[in-house]
């Protein structure tokens, strides 16, 4: 049997809130998100334009290259709703050429929520419900039904691989932190604890980092990668099992590591040197379930993900900032779930995104995150403050559209 490489690419971009909502907007401006005005660069249209050219747009054209040119070349993308609409309303030929991605047959398309949320970790109604809505936007948009699932962030606990399991998905991602792994590899397929069918696939956060983070940073001790040398790293980590998990955002390719450092040139080589040098194939999520087996159960009481050097979820809901926002847009739920507005239950989904806590987090100065490339604030207070007064204008909106006797 071939190694096999899992190269997993996430694509989000959210609903980004106006960073000027001032207490003085309150009760007079219900106008959230940033709209395209002109000579605006900081509109969501206008970010999702630029970084469309920066990274969509190019590589989306490489990868349907390598495609054509790979019969073997295979990968798998998460594509958030919130990216689809944006993606729907700013730049359709971005989409078109996702859907060109995907027809060829050999581009395996992962579920998660709609809103890229927490949902799950406080509401499960809610998070099945934007799982369903994320399926049927998939189905809608690309023909195809998803089999494998990834939370928010490789958000990921034993919990909700047993919801996923019970769901019907075959293959469910999580980050292979060390803590949760100890003397184990993430190089091997393994069963979450107390599930039947469901396989768990667990990031190479050493080789996908290399990527993602570290590709051009010039005080790295491997500055340059080669090729060369990550075939070398990609055949030593081969000795500790069959697969290897590539996880990382879409844009790393144009975003985070901007072309001039070479990343576009790196990976139009990869595939060759991987078939020329290497037992390696490519292969997606439902390929490797079906081709590799379990090696034995895995055990993740907590939560993980793949942020930060914790690998939890404190990048979200780590400090009483953002754990205050998130008690008090959750306490909400029961009024929008009374409400037949569709403004206000769009305004509440959008507002569940994670990046909107993410801006909150007072660990990223030290972390160096690429995220922050994307933060509109200059603090996390400014940002925790924004976004209460739009809470505080949504509850407003809310409290006079639910009947009376019900607030």
């Amino acid at each position: 049997m071939k190694k096999s490489i899992v190269l997993y690419l996430h694509v989000h971009q959210p609903w980004r809130v106006n960073d000027y909502y001032n207490l003085f907007e309150v009760g007079k401006n219900s106008k959230y998100f940033k709209k395209d005005l002109p000579n605006d660069s900081n509109t969501n249209g206008a970010i999702f334009k630029k970084v469309a050219e920066k990274s969509y747009l190019p590589m989306n054209d490489l990868l349907e290259k390598l495609l054509a040119r790979y019969p073997d070349f295979k990968f798998s993308l998460s594509i958030t709703g919130t990216f689809i609409d944006q993606a729907e309303k700013f730049a359709p030929k971005v989409l078109d050429s996702f859907k060109r991605l995907v027809k060829t047959g050999r581009v395996e398309i992962v579920a998660e929520t709609y809103y890229h949320s927490l949902a799950f970790f406080f509401d499960r109604e809610e998070f099945e419900t934007q799982v369903r809505a994320h399926m049927a936007k998939i189905q809608e948009t690309f023909g195809v039904t998803p089999t494998a699932f990834r939370n928010t962030e490789l958000a990921y606990n034993d919990e909700l691989a047993k919801w996923a399991d019970k769901f019907g998905f075959k293959a469910i991602l999580a980050e292979g932190w060390d803590s949760v792994l100890q003397w184990r590899t993430p190089n091997h397929v393994y069963r979450p604890q107390n599930t039947q069918n469901i396989r768990l696939l667990l990031k190479n956060y050493k080789l996908s980092d290399d990527l993602a983070f570290r590709f051009s940073n010039h005080s790295w001790e491997e500055y340059p990668l080669t090729t060369a040398k990550y075939i070398e790293w990609l055949n030593a980590s081969s000795y500790h099992g069959e697969i290897i998990n590539l996880f990382m955002d879409y844009e790393t390719f144009g975003e985070h590591q901007w072309a001039e450092t070479g990343i576009f040139d790196f990976l139009r080589a990869l595939p060759n040197a991987i078939f020329t040098h290497t037992d390696f194939s490519f292969q997606t999520p439902a390929g490797v379930v079906a081709s590799h087996q379990s090696v034995g159960a895995l055990h993740v009481p907590y939560p993980i993900s793949w942020a930060d050097e914790e690998r939890d979820l404190s990048a979200w809901l780590g400090n009483d900032l953002q754990n205050e926002a998130f008690r008090n847009l959750n306490e909400l739920a029961p009024l929008v779930q009374k409400t037949n507005d569709a403004d206000l239950q769009r305004d509440y989904l959008y507002l569940q995104t994670s990046d909107h806590f993410y801006y909150m987090c007072t660990k990223w100065f030290s972390d160096g995150d690429v995220h922050k490339y994307f933060n509109p604030y200059e603090t996390p207070y400014a940002a925790f403050v924004n976004y209460m007064n739009v809470l505080s204008d949504f509850q407003l909106r809310l409290r006079a559209a639910t009947p009376t006797g019900e607030n």
